[in-house]
């Protein structure tokens, strides 16, 4: 096992990766930029390094730095956490090269999984549903015409480097393809540096459903269920859930056993999630992202499997220890991201904490690194907390969501605290009857009636 591990990232996941490592004997790193300094998982890592300035190309995204700062504290493995370089190929082959353990996938599969159409070339050639659309890259508009005329209107463009709902456009008809076709390979270039665009045919109503994995480098391959992340704003989760409210546990299974055995023909290691778009009971792979996600706080909740002591002890070598016939899903959980900002408009709202209270009592999780006095920056990405409640069963997990939030304070900066009230209170949210294109209108409708 590793001595001493160096966390190559910054916020609540830097933090809960400390606290992983602080139970297993384990010494920690944190890197942060200047505007970090004073951050808790600065305050409470065993040893901290500081690697620029607060532009994050220039700092967490520093390759150089972090690796320098890797070798002079004598890390032996570094963890990315989510964002950031965290799907970095190249970050991962040169961790390898100065002789340190990633704490992740393959670089070959972060690359083949990165890019969306070789990572659906793969998904396809090893049995997993995709949703209808062009078998790679579109080569020219006439080409976008003939794939749409195929699978008929409304189609998606996406890019295939894409990710964060940028570089996608939606044509309706003919009328609006060229222009969907255009806007969505300049959005692509500007963004990822590539203009390839594919095309899949638009669902109307889908709810969006992911299925996390564990993979050792032994040959074991287990899934931890399914997250229902359909509630969205611009393709940003908001709410997430485990499991999914419209899922039997039949579907659940046929659905872990088509990716399991998927990952295992593709001798895949670590974590990973795969994520689909579910409507009229039919699934249709859309990525994959090799790395933790934002949400794994409710798949450990209703699995009772700490998701990052697991992707240490694999990168260690170590076995799972366990096949799926071990892994027991009970109860129901909710995660509420909490973030920076207006509540209706969205707009970012940095700034100093003055007052800050976790919610607690049973079934009630808060992974955050705000405390009264903390400012936040404007440099980085808007979460500032998860809540996370447990319940055993939806009803429960609502009812315990709805009080958590209730007890949370947070002063000083605009959240979004107001806006999971809501949306707990919701009958339609409480009935489970929602799509990825719920939210967005819930908001609306909030918005206008401010």
């Amino acid at each position: 096992m590793f001595r001493k591990i160096l966390i190559a990232n910054r916020g609540e996941i830097a933090l809960r990766i400390h606290r992983a490592c602080q139970e297993m004997g384990i010494r920690t790193v944190a890197v942060h930029s200047t505007a970090d300094a004073t951050a808790m998982h600065v305050r409470l890592a065993d040893e901290s390094v500081c690697i620029g300035p607060p532009s994050p190309r220039e700092s967490y995204l520093n390759v150089a730095n972090i690796l320098a700062a890797a070798t002079i504290t004598g890390a032996e493995a570094i963890h990315p956490g989510y964002g950031f370089l965290s799907e970095n190929a190249r970050f991962a082959e040169m961790v390898e090269a100065h002789g340190l353990t990633f704490i992740g996938p393959t670089a070959e599969h972060i690359r083949m999984m990165g890019d969306k159409i070789a990572a659906k070339d793969a998904m396809r050639s090893l049995g997993v549903p995709l949703v209808p659309g062009s078998p790679g890259a579109l080569a020219s508009i006439e080409e976008a015409r003939e794939v749409a005329d195929q699978i008929l209107y409304p189609v998606l463009i996406k890019a295939a480097a894409g990710g964060g709902g940028r570089g996608m456009k939606v044509a309706r008809s003919a009328d609006e393809l060229e222009e969907a076709w255009q806007v969505a390979r300049t959005e692509a270039k500007a963004a990822f540096g590539d203009d390839a665009v594919y095309m899949e045919k638009y669902l109307d109503r889908p709810r969006h459903i992911e299925m996390q994995v564990l993979a050792d480098n032994h040959g074991s391959v287990v899934h931890l269920g399914e997250r229902d992340c359909s509630l969205q704003r611009r393709h940003q989760k908001l709410v997430e859930e485990a499991g999914s409210p419209v899922l039997t546990a039949e579907d659940r299974n046929a659905l872990g056993n088509t990716v399991t055995n998927a990952l295992k023909q593709l001798g895949y290691r670590n974590a990973g999630t795969l994520e689909f778009l579910w409507q009229d009971g039919q699934f249709a792979f859309i990525e994959m992202n090799t790395r933790l996600q934002v949400e794994h706080p409710v798949t450990e909740m209703v699995c009772n499997i700490d998701l990052v002591k697991e992707q240490i002890r694999i990168a260690a070598g170590e076995k799972l220890g366990y096949g799926q016939e071990e892994i027991r899903f009970q109860g129901h959980a909710i995660e509420c991201r909490i973030t920076a900002e207006d509540p209706l408009t969205f707009a970012p709202s940095p700034g100093r904490v003055t007052t800050f209270h976790a919610p607690g009592g049973l079934g009630v999780r808060m992974d955050s690194a705000l405390y009264a006095g903390y400012n936040v920056p404007p440099y980085y990405d808007s979460l500032v907390a998860k809540l996370i409640v447990y319940g055993a069963n939806r009803q429960e997990a609502i009812a315990r969501a709805r009080r958590a939030l209730d007890e949370t304070v947070v002063d000083g900066i605009n959240t979004t605290l107001t806006l999971h009230q809501k949306i707990m209170d919701d009958p339609e949210f409480q009935s489970g009857d929602y799509t990825i294109h719920w939210l967005e209108k819930f908001v609306a409708r909030e918005s206008e009636g401010a």
